[in-house]
């Protein structure tokens, strides 16, 4: 990962357009090649970014540009670099889900009908490059299928799945793969989101999967 600290300004080109004037922000370089931009407020979120693939060409004037495989670019107009520094960061061990959502997934792969007929398991925790997807099965059609499992489901949820599908739809053995994501509360944002990208959503009942009640799951 690389860390640079540059007053900058960044301009967006693609089906909008943007503008950030000059100022002094962090800019973070992923090994997935993915940048963003960030200033010292706004929690975790970006001012700006462009998700992989994409490539970053660092041109004469201190000017780089970043481009996606749509043609969109960030433009990036460095007038002062302060810090500049590299690190190896390694594989990442992943998120350890707390006792509710680890539970909810063993529950889930043993029991894959309750998400319609003929579905079956492939394997818990398949492996990405980003960490692994919570199960990966298989639906009545025979289609590979990425779940994604949280007790309460929000839109950083859906952008976790998104990564993962992105990877997983390289791989032609398995492609094509569409995903679901499964949480006990799904926030209305989150299900909108996971529409728009053709995600499907599942709420869960924790103790219908365990036996207590109705077993039946809305998938929607």
């Amino acid at each position: 990962m690389r860390l640079v600290i540059a007053r900058c300004s960044v301009d967006y080109a693609g089906r909008l357009s943007a503008h950030l004037p000059s100022a002094t922000r962090l800019l973070l370089i992923k090994a997935d090649g993915s940048l963003s931009v960030h200033a010292d407020d706004r929690a975790y979120k970006p001012l700006n970014w462009m998700s992989p693939p994409c490539t970053l060409k660092e041109g004469d004037g201190d000017v780089w540009t970043v481009t996606n495989k749509a043609g969109e670019q960030l433009i990036i107009s460095i007038e002062e670099i302060l810090h500049d520094s590299s690190h190896e960061l390694g594989v990442d061990p992943g998120l350890i889900k707390d006792g509710v959502e680890a539970h909810l997934q063993e529950l889930l792969a043993d029991r894959m009908e309750v998400l319609g007929a003929g579905w079956t398991l492939i394997r818990r925790e398949y492996p990405t490059p980003i960490g692994p997807v919570d199960i990966l099965g298989r639906d009545g059609n025979g289609t590979t299928v990425a779940i994604e499992i949280k007790r309460r489901g929000e839109i950083d949820g859906v952008e976790q799945l998104t990564r993962y599908l992105e990877l997983l739809n390289r791989d032609s053995l398995i492609a094509p793969v569409k995903g679901v994501f499964a949480a006990q509360e799904i926030k209305p944002q989150a299900r909108v989101l996971a529409t728009d990208r053709g995600i499907e959503c599942a709420v869960l009942d924790y103790d219908a999967l365990r036996g207590i009640q109705d077993d039946k799951l809305r998938l929607f």
